[in-house]
Parts: structure tokens; sequence; C-alpha cells
């Protein structure tokens, strides 16, 4: 499951550089999560470090993005895989 950041946020900031896949970022009025980046930290740490860090407990799961271990491992290597750099064109050297 991605996680989803509540309306009890205080915009304290502390969450947002903790998120290894860039997955925080700020909203409209908080912060709020893009569940396609959320990987709740598997393939990283052994917990979401934002959940770590943030001092008013106000990101949950999202019971909207449900996903396993194996689809947030999935969606971990998607995110970490290097970029490829394209090849010549054909009838290029």
């Amino acid at each position: 499951m991605a996680l989803h950041i509540t309306e009890e946020c205080i915009n304290c900031d502390v969450c947002e550089p903790q998120c290894p896949n860039t997955a925080i970022y700020m909203g409209a009025e908080i912060y709020e999560i893009d569940p396609s980046r959320c990987t709740e930290c598997v393939g990283h740490f052994d917990e979401p470090q934002c959940q770590v860090v943030c001092p008013v407990e106000c990101i949950v799961v999202d019971p909207a993005h449900t996903e396993d271990q194996t689809a947030l491992m999935a969606k971990y290597r998607t995110l970490t895989a290097p970029a490829t750099e394209p090849g010549p064109h054909p009838g290029e050297p």
C-alpha cells in the first residue's frame, strides 16, 4: 500500500527529505504523497522513514492504494532501475 498524509499535517517539513523515492511533495495546503512513487520504503529501509520522523503521526496507510510486498518491491525496482542510454540509430556508426 502507499502511504497517505492526513489533514493533521502541520507542514513541519521533516518527512519530505526522508523519502528515498521523492514521493512526498507540498500540496495545496499540506504535504502529499504520490502513490505511484511510494514503496513504503521497501527496498530502502525496514520501515517507512516518513512515519518514523513525523512528530504528529499523520502518515497512515492509504486503503485506496493497496499493494503487497511483492508489488512494492516491483515498484522499487522500477523506480531505481538505471536509465538506459539510447543506442545509435540504425545506419549510424
